[in-house]
């Protein structure tokens, strides 16, 4: 009886058919949520989040060996993604953990971000969790190992018989006394030949300045020089630009002008927080330490700007969405309020790996069920409805 039960875990694990798939998610995520989390929420969150990287990159983590849904395949920025949820940067800073992060049935995976030259970030501890919000305070400050070093992992897994599965982009920072401009076409120009996609970082609240780069003058300035390095070394190379989610109306507007104007291939929308919402239960008292908030206090607020950005594109600019994401009713949302594509983070410290499927199974079920084709049609629809365009002429 023992071996048949062990035979029968077993063929659930491997069989890749939908069910069977679904029925390990859904297993596999109650297990992480009553056993694994209680015993890794004693353990430092910084600590926990590199034994999770380092865990993946030794295959230590669950495999989705089903096939995505056809319904849930899209092209971005003439990529193709086998669907919509990608894992977003700051996870696999160092470039260490691509196989098995798209093992576990991501589409695509965010390295970084990573500085030209190597820097520790700033001062532990760096990383708290608020666990009664589903959030996270973290002030790593661009800790990278540099370039050099980032390149040559992604050189590497390029070259494994994996390097073709999934869509790679990589997150790029400046370092902290570094030149903005310098910093940005050094990457560009290191590591478009590696990446599917390249993202300009400028939206971290825990490098000092670099929000600064987001007003008009400078983003101009930054984002010219950055797509003229990647036209002369690598055209074709999609760029990317990441926000904040605390900007102005006017910000906003300011920001999608010079994405236009420059010829910018998406937006991120949106990096962590600094913003405290007055509803954080915050029980372990750690609101008040400086750094960006993510997870589920930061959805409704990133959905928000996310939507605004849909209609101030007039949904010309393949945007990704990111903040909170940790359901497929989350993902979805994402993807009603304007983004072709979603990316968590923090949420998956908080579901676990197991959750990458079901979100997608859910998604699923909610394109369906909701009487759409694909996720095209469902892209923009609530912004559209919330913020009924096209903007004003005078904008652009």
């Amino acid at each position: 009886a023992g071996a048949a039960g062990a035979a029968g875990v077993a063929a659930v694990a491997f069989t890749p058919t939908a069910q069977a798939g679904d029925l390990k998610a859904e297993v596999g995520t109650t297990a992480y949520k009553k056993i694994v989390f209680p015993i890794l929420s004693l353990i430092n969150p910084e600590t926990t989040h590199n034994l999770s990287v380092q865990a993946c990159a030794l295959g230590i983590t669950p495999i989705d060996r089903v096939p995505d849904n056809k319904l849930l395949h899209t092209t971005v920025f003439g990529r193709t993604f086998t669907n919509p949820l990608g894992l977003a940067a700051g996870w696999d800073k160092q470039g260490e953990a691509v196989t098995g992060a798209l093992a576990m049935g991501f589409s695509h995976l965010e390295v970084g971000s990573i500085t030209p030259l190597p820097q520790p970030g700033n001062p532990k501890p760096r990383m708290f969790r608020l666990v009664d919000d589903g959030g996270v305070i973290n002030r790593y400050g661009f800790n990278s190992d540099g370039a050099e070093v980032v390149y040559e992992n992604l050189k590497k897994w390029r070259a494994s018989s994996n390097g073709k599965r999934g869509v790679l982009g990589v997150n790029l920072g400046k370092n902290k006394e570094g030149d903005a401009i310098k910093d940005f076409t050094y990457g560009v120009e290191k590591f478009g030949d590696l990446a599917d996609y390249m993202v300009i970082n400028v939206s971290s609240p825990n490098t000092p300045g670099l929000r600064s780069l987001q007003k008009q003058g400078e983003l101009l300035k930054l984002l010219s020089a950055v797509v003229k390095a990647r036209d002369k070394s690598h055209p074709g190379v999609p760029l990317l630009v990441k926000i904040a989610p605390d900007l102005t109306d006017d910000d906003l507007v300011d920001i999608c002008k010079v994405v236009s104007k420059v010829g910018i291939q998406g937006m991120i929308v949106s990096n962590t927080t600094n913003a405290r919402p007055h509803t954080l239960k915050d029980s372990t008292n750690v609101k008040g330490e400086m750094g960006g908030l993510s997870g589920l206090p930061l959805k409704d607020m990133s959905t928000e700007v996310l939507k605004k950005v849909y209609v101030l594109t007039s949904g010309k600019v393949p945007l990704i969405g990111v903040g909170g994401v940790g359901t497929g009713a989350d993902a979805y949302e994402k993807i009603r309020a304007g983004a072709s594509l979603v990316q968590m983070y923090t949420r998956l410290a908080y579901e676990g790996p197991y959750a990458v499927r079901k979100i997608k199974t859910d998604l699923e079920y909610l394109i369906k069920r909701d009487g759409y084709a694909d996720i095209k049609e469902v892209i923009g629809i609530d912004a559209k409805a919330q913020f009924p365009g096209p903007p004003k002429s005078s904008w652009w």
